[in-house]
């Protein structure tokens, strides 16, 4: 037995922007899966207390009508996101997040300006994890293929049904399947333990990071930065 044809929970959120630290939760899904499928589904839809559209709604040839209304405070909807992933996390259950970097930042950053306790606090300080981004270790074993490094064109690539992309529920499951085929596609993958691939996971989405700020500054943005740090961003100074 290997991790990737073992339980996985994927995890997505939908949001109100692009940047982790200040965007707002709008929708939130925790699916928990086994080989044979899903197992069981939580579905959060908060509100986020902001004007800004939520990003279903912007996207080209999306109907309005995709953007979910507002639910409750996103206090409590990020309190039981969290609580949610860290059961998983003291079940040894990897979670999987395509992009991992930007939802657990912003869920971070969500508890903190809640004033909620972290995901460390809430596993006695233990750092949070496994964690599976098949957006990361696409990145490192196939490093050279063109194209997008969507989640949409990830599916396409390995064969996965996506037909909802921008739902949160649709993108978790989608996840969780990426990161099913392409182990199946990379034994080296499989082979991993799931400690051993969130550990991988760390240098290689550094790695990628110094490449693409190096890239930047080539292309004339001298003073290109991106951050290096998985599967959490450096908090913000301070929160709005």
């Amino acid at each position: 037995m290997t991790w990737h044809t073992e339980e996985l929970v994927g995890f997505d959120l939908e949001t109100t922007g692009t940047e982790p630290r200040e965007a707002r939760i709008v929708t939130a899904a925790v699916v928990r899966t086994g080989p044979g499928g899903v197992l069981d589904r939580r579905v959060w839809l908060a509100d986020p207390a902001t004007r800004t559209p939520h990003p279903a709604a912007a996207t080209p040839g999306t109907p309005p009508a995709r953007a979910p209304p507002p639910g409750p405070p996103a206090r409590a909807a990020a309190d039981e996101v969290a609580a949610a992933l860290c059961g998983h996390w003291a079940r040894g259950v990897p979670v999987v997040a395509y992009n991992a970097s930007f939802d657990l930042t912003l869920l971070g950053a969500e508890l903190a300006r809640h004033g909620l306790p972290s995901l460390a606090d809430r596993l006695d300080g233990g750092a949070p994890g496994p964690v599976v981004d098949p957006l990361t270790i696409d990145r490192a074993v196939d490093r050279y293929r063109k194209g997008k490094r969507t989640l949409e064109a990830a599916a396409a690539e390995y064969g996965v049904a996506l037909a909802d992309a921008h739902d949160a529920t649709a993108d978790a499951e989608a996840a969780v399947a990426v990161a099913r085929a392409l182990a199946d596609r990379h034994p080296s993958v499989a082979a991993l333990s799931v400690t051993e691939l969130h550990e991988r996971q760390v240098r290689w989405y550094e790695a990628w990071a110094r490449d693409f700020e190096s890239f930047l500054r080539r292309k004339g943005d001298a003073s290109a930065v991106v951050d290096g740090a998985w599967p959490f961003r450096a908090p913000a100074q301070a929160l709005t």
